[in-house]
């Protein structure tokens, strides 16, 4: 969902770089786990603040600078059940990510290995070895999503 970019002001609060669609709307959970090392630790939202290009947020049990300084890089998680529901065609980043694309002839084109958000449209990051490429998430690329065989079908060719 984000990462603390560090710490904000001397009372504990840190600074908050989101990654979600709405940046605010990390202050729609309660509940964060931070974590680093595949170490996780859950927080109480206290506070939070918008500002022009980040966040801030006041956590529970952090109380001064250094603790805030602390949590400096640690990546911010909620539960998946806290989560909105989707409609059936709209998916969370997390379950495309690691996906194999095939084209409409059966070839494959590599692994999702991360989206980004352009503004017009998503677009999928696909690795194949050493060869990346970048596919438009829109309707007329992408054919179907198919979580359970966590395949994706394009109409994308190779030499694209």
């Amino acid at each position: 969902m984000g990462y603390i970019s560090g710490a904000f002001g001397v009372h504990g609060w840190v600074n908050v770089m989101a990654d979600t669609e709405y940046a605010d709307s990390l202050f729609g959970y309660q509940t964060w786990w931070l974590g680093r090392d595949g170490q996780w630790q859950a927080y109480t939202l206290e506070q939070g603040q918008s500002h022009a290009k980040k966040l801030s947020a006041k956590l529970e049990g952090v109380a001064e600078r250094d603790a805030a300084h602390a949590l400096r890089g640690c990546t911010i998680a909620v539960p998946r059940s806290a989560m909105p529901e989707l409609d059936n065609d709209e998916f969370y980043w997390t379950d495309l990510i690691g996906m194999q694309v095939v084209n409409t002839r059966g070839e494959a084109l590599g692994e999702v290995v991360k989206l980004l958000a352009t503004g017009a449209n998503d677009v999928l990051v696909v690795r194949d070895g050493k060869t990346e490429r970048l596919l438009p998430f829109v309707a007329a690329v992408v054919l179907t999503v198919d979580q359970p065989a966590h395949c994706i079908t394009v109409d994308w060719g190779l030499d694209y």
